[in-house]
């Protein structure tokens, strides 16, 4: 989010967020808000009348407005215009998984000293959990409006969450995504974006269009690169096809837009095919607002605008800079360019004032509807939110029961896990991420509720536990591999505690390798060598390493993944250690080799190219060797699966296409094909079907876990389509011995649909495989 003033406004990120902590509390101000009976002078502003529509009362405060404040409204530090009663607002404001105290508009030094903090989102994701990130959205909306009501936040705009696909295991940034599969990033934004915003889980319920807190969907789009061996955000010129914009890096942002209803989106900082994203009029004007309908603002990212003439040189000045982003339909700027440079643009006959009032216009209908021009917000549909309902229990729990439910099992011989529950026995935790609450808070984190490290949680369970570091810090540049060994040896069981952390993987810094940092894995091979039972790896990270080395050495029993589990992660990994939780959680990414570092970063497609040796990215398209694959996961019971007869094998198209205007099609290898764009939405919704799957929890334990439902084409030699696609999740809970059957309503135009290489979806006939786990079904398509 920061570009220029990163280092800075970093480091005082880190101090103010330090500092909260122990600011003493202050009498609860009142919330910014215009319209309010205390100025009987805006009685008479139709703006300020609820009763009319709000384009209507956009309208008339746009007229009032001077040259000079409408530019000054541009930016996302917008000042007071006080003759007319409105106050400052701050746009950027941040909840990527709680609300934080990144950004300029929330301060936790009133009432409120800290909010809850769920896990951070590629942990989440793990979850396969759409109705949990659903809770989350809700939890953090109320959270941030309770903020805003004790007079503690100077906007109720937050920019989450971030859909960006995890495209490279390398990516700083990728622990803040759902993962690397479209339809995941595409349900976690709609489910995120409902909750936050004050809409119910199935959508379209939002009280006269009003918003609890307005998301923002980012980074619009093919952003997944901040800062790899020197080539950074700002400048980079991401070469993508129409077939991978279409199936790969859109759909996320159309699902935000369409079914969650986001009322904001941000324009990313790098060019795509050499046109900078808040720039691009196609982008931003005729696919997301005509093509898809968005209504709300959006907004760049900060310092995204100078960005486009001070290092792309896209622009020629800085007046053709603000008018080539005010054209393509850009609302607002994070940075100050268009404060400084639009008037002189408009002089200069580059723009027209009517583009200034176009944005003007969207930027105060989202904050209209926000119910910010609507007098006393105590009195408004949100307004009995307060600090009782930040940190409640029920939100505490909620982070939890997320921690929880995303760990994932990824390794457990001989049922290592659970550990045995017994005050004689003693235990070792070693390892640097073992005893910080702060590394489980991933990014983007604001002050938790509270926070209790792994150590102190384990320590809970078995009273005699021994810790040491391990390494002088997460880098391991230093290891007293000696001492350590001697710590391990005499417990009873060893829990090492390893992975990354935020000076590894952040934004604006990309990783290099995708082994452990420095000695840690000569900590973890001494370690096992000389305990005396085989030990517990738990790996704290947010993106992908390669421990090829642990999988396949007897010495190390166990591993979980805890990513970046929030305020509650340490409880939750204590309580998977010792079987107070089941373990449920699936990769959200595929795991690669430390090989995979060869490729480069900047290639942007998603398809192999055998050719070349290109191996692909993703599930979906890589071919080469994998540490782990995308949906794996263990559990302490087992389950099993079986495809219902009910489910239909033959699907027939041509039934139901009987009256399509345009004929089915060939492909070059004589394949017939419909376009889904020639068949309506109506025939669509008619072509459903149910694919049903039996889960059965066979083993003795009760247990929680995603179902996970592909689909497969049958791969011929040098095909590069997708080897399977997810096409259906559902978390389901089953006591030792139950059975449910699982219902998957799919739509053969999404979810048997490809992509073409002119970006069109289209059904090819033919046969997939459904595919559960190790079950496999047969369904033909047929034309």
């Amino acid at each position: 989010m920061y570009s220029l003033f990163h280092g800075a406004a970093t480091l005082c990120t880190i101090i103010c967020l330090a500092a909260t902590v122990f600011l003493p509390f202050t009498n609860s101000a009142q919330p910014p808000f215009s319209c309010g009976s205390s100025n009987p002078q805006t009685e008479s502003f139709p703006f300020c009348h609820t009763t009319l529509p709000i384009y209507q009362r956009v309208r008339d405060l746009v007229s009032r407005l001077t040259l000079d404040e409408k530019i000054s409204q541009l930016v996302n530090s917008a000042p007071a215009i006080p003759r007319l009663g409105i106050p400052a607002y701050e746009w950027w404001s941040e909840a990527l998984h709680g609300v934080s105290g990144y950004g300029n508009g929330i301060m936790f030094n009133g009432r409120i000293s800290s909010a809850t903090s769920f896990p951070q989102v590629i942990l989440s994701a793990a979850t396969f959990d759409s109705h949990l990130w659903y809770r989350i959205g809700q939890a953090v909306g109320k959270e941030a409006r309770a903020i805003y009501n004790e007079g503690q936040a100077k906007g109720m705009t937050f920019w989450a969450p971030n859909i960006n696909i995890f495209r490279d295991p390398r990516w700083g940034r990728g622990q803040e995504t759902p993962g690397e599969d479209p339809s995941v990033a595409a349900q976690y934004a709609v489910s995120y974006v409902r909750g936050i915003q004050g809409d119910t889980f199935e959508g379209g319920k939002l009280p006269n269009g009003h918003l609890q807190a307005s998301a923002c969907c980012k980074h619009f789009t093919a952003y997944d690169l901040d800062n790899w061996k020197g080539i950074k955000r700002f400048g980079f010129n991401a070469i993508v096809t129409k077939q991978d914009l279409a199936d790969t890096y859109q759909p996320p942002f159309k699902s935000c837009v369409q079914q969650g209803k986001a009322s904001g989106i941000m324009c990313a900082y790098n060019r795509v095919n050499g046109v900078p994203n808040c720039a691009d009029y196609n982008l931003l004007t005729t696919t997301a607002r005509r093509q898809w309908g968005f209504h709300g603002y959006i907004t760049s990212d900060c310092d995204a605008v100078a960005m486009i003439h001070d290092v792309q040189n896209y622009a020629r000045s800085p007046e053709d800079t603000v008018a080539d982003v005010l054209k393509a339909g850009m609302d607002v700027n994070c940075g100050s360019y268009l404060k400084n440079y639009t008037k002189s643009a408009i002089l200069q006959k580059k723009l027209a004032e009517y583009e200034v009032d176009r944005a003007l216009h969207n930027l105060f209908s989202v904050r209209m509807r926000l119910g910010l021009f609507n007098g006393n917000p105590y009195n408004q549909l949100f307004g009995s939110l307060g600090a009782a309902h930040v940190c409640t229990q029920e939100h505490q729990q909620l982070a939890l029961e997320a921690a929880r439910n995303g760990i994932v099992l990824l390794k457990n011989n001989a049922k290592l896990l659970p550990l045995p529950r017994s005050k004689a026995l003693s235990l070792a935790v070693i390892g640097p991420n073992a005893n910080t609450g702060y590394v489980l808070r991933g990014n983007y984190d604001g002050p938790p509720c509270k926070t209790l490290e792994i150590l102190k949680a384990l320590q809970e369970y078995v009273p005699h536990t021994v810790y040491h570091k391990g390494c002088d810090d997460v880098n391991c540049g230093f290891a007293d591999v000696n001492v350590v060994a001697n710590v391990a040896k005499n417990a009873d069981f060893v829990v090492l505690v390893m992975g990354l952390d935020q000076s590894q993987e952040t934004e604006d810094r990309d990783r290099v390798e995708l082994t452990l940092p420095g000695q840690q894995e000569s900590v973890i091979r001494e370690v096992a060598r000389v305990s005396k039972k085989p030990v517990v790896l738990v790996l704290v990270c947010g993106g992908p390493v390669d421990v090829s080395f642990v999988k396949n050495d007897p010495k190390i029993g166990s591993i979980l993944w805890a990513g970046y589990p929030g305020e509650a992660g340490g409880v939750a990994v204590a309580e998977t250690i010792f079987g107070d939780h089941n373990p449920g959680g699936k990769l959200p990414v595929t795991w690669y080799p430390k090989d995979f570092i060869n490729v480069p970063m900047t290639d942007m497609r998603m398809r192999p190219d055998p050719s070349s040796g290109y191996p692909g990215r993703t599930y979906r398209f890589y071919r080469g060797p994998k540490v782990f694959e995308f949906g794996y996961g263990l559990s302490y019971t087992t389950y099993s699966y079986n495809f219902m007869p009910a489910t239909p094998n033959t699907i027939h198209l041509n039934h139901q296409l009987i009256s399509t205007t345009r004929a089915t099609q060939e492909t070059s290898n004589k394949t017939s094909y419909l376009s889904v764009s020639d068949i309506s939405t109506n025939i669509c919704d008619k072509l459903k079907f149910s694919a049903l799957v039996g889960v059965e929890n066979t083993g003795d334990m009760t247990g929680k876990h995603p179902v996970l439902l592909f689909m497969k084409h049958k791969i011929s030699p040098g095909d590069r389509g997708p080897v399977r696609q997810l096409v259906g999740f559902e978390s389901v809970s089953l006591n030792s011995g139950e059975r449910r059957v699982i219902e998957f309503v799919l739509n053969p135009c999404e979810h048997l649909s490809t992509v073409d290489e002119d970006g069109l979806m289209v059904i090819e006939e033919g046969y997939r495989y459904l595919v559960v786990e190790d079950k496999e079904y047969l369904v033909n398509i047929v034309i």
